[in-house]
């Protein structure tokens, strides 16, 4: 699951990059810094994590789920028509799942504004029509592609050409994609760059968000049901580069009680419809992501296809239980441990051994 990071020149995108991954990727004053892609998967804190390898002893390895982000080079007015880098950036936004919409929300004359003004709904309002004008772009092409086969009779191409006259109906009035009630199915062959869930990252300043700059960004956000995230990428990417054990006193100190990362990480997770589940063991204890109303069998198969090919059953117990009745042995003493089947779904929280043979 990738998660593209857009917005216009210089807001911030390549220092919170940096800021998720602890990466160098390039985040100099300067528009088109980025010019490739840089893509990092982010490991999402989870202090479960300790707490089921501390139940086998201390596990030799503990591993985080992560989300990957794609941090995509800043886009401006015209790139749905090539202006910038826009066409070779639009095309990598295609790709990814979801997108994190950074717009800059904070005052510094030092950090060149390619706006004459200091405008986050405007700045939004740009990025959202040049990905808008590329859809409308993809849509009439893959529409005169289906038209002659539709007309043909074929009926699959006829949905299709149904679905692309309301999608250039829809963003010719200026709805996104994913605004309009239409055959996800379908939506889902032609990769509209629109029709995918967003997040605002609002970009703050270090002294902490600034109201008269974040209120239309939250306005916009609650009309559209969207997330928001206030953070300062500055201030995130600076906490990175310190060891583990000293960001705690730091984020007190700035009286941060979540950090934005994982705020960030966090939203991402429900963005994409994702759950956690866990492996755990002497060796290895492991957090691994899946979408919501993911069976057993299939879960198995995030593992290793060799587990999901040969699945033949699940021993399942929650983590809640764990926690609530203090051990593993009290967990099975009280048969909270069960036995599920190739249909089982699974549940934010299970701790799994997957029982299998090939």
């Amino acid at each position: 699951m990738d998660i593209g990071i857009v917005g216009l020149p210089n807001v911030g995108k390549s220092t919170l990059f940096n800021a998720l991954t602890g990466a160098a990727a390039a985040a100099s004053n300067f528009p088109f810094t980025t010019i490739e892609p840089n893509v990092g998967i982010v490991p999402i804190p989870d202090a479960r994590l300790s707490r089921l390898s501390d139940e086998f002893g201390g596990s030799t390895k503990i591993t985080p789920a992560g989300i990957r982000f794609v941090d995509i080079a800043g886009l401006v007015k015209g790139a749905s028509t090539g202006e910038g880098l826009g066409n070779q950036f639009l095309g990598n936004i295609r790709s990814v799942d979801a997108v994190a919409h950074v717009v800059r929300c904070f005052r510094d004359d030092n950090v060149v504004n390619v706006m004459n003004d200091l405008n986050p709904s405007e700045a939004a309002d740009i990025i959202e029509m040049e990905l808008m004008l590329s859809d409308m772009q993809q849509a009439q092409k893959a529409y005169d592609k289906w038209i002659r086969p539709a007309k043909s009779g074929d009926k699959d191409a006829k949905a299709k050409c149904e679905v692309l006259e309301a999608v250039l109906k829809g963003l010719d009035a200026g709805i996104p994609v994913r605004q309009q009630a239409l055959d996800k199915e379908i939506i889902s062959t032609f990769q509209f760059i629109t029709a995918k869930p967003v997040m605002y990252v609002a970009n703050t300043g270090e002294n902490g968000p600034d109201e008269d700059l974040m209120k239309p960004l939250r306005e916009r956000a609650a009309k559209e049901g969207a997330a928001i995230i206030p953070l300062c990428t500055k201030f995130e990417a600076e906490i990175v580069q310190l060891p583990p054990e000293e960001r705690k006193d730091y984020y007190d100190a700035a009286g941060i009680g979540t950090p934005g990362l994982a705020l960030l990480a966090k939203t991402g997770c429900e963005l994409l419809g994702l759950m956690c589940f866990f492996t755990a063991g002497h060796q290895e204890t492991r957090a691994w992501l899946i979408p919501k109303g993911t069976r057993a069998v299939n879960a198995a198969g995030k593992i290793h296809s060799d587990i999901e090919r040969g699945f033949i059953r699940a021993e399942i117990y929650r983590y809640n239980d764990l926690v609530a009745l203090g051990s593993y042995k009290a967990v099975q003493e009280a048969k909270k441990v069960t036995l599920e089947g190739k249909d089982y779904i699974m549940q934010e929280g299970d701790v799994v051994y997957f029982r299998f043979s090939v």
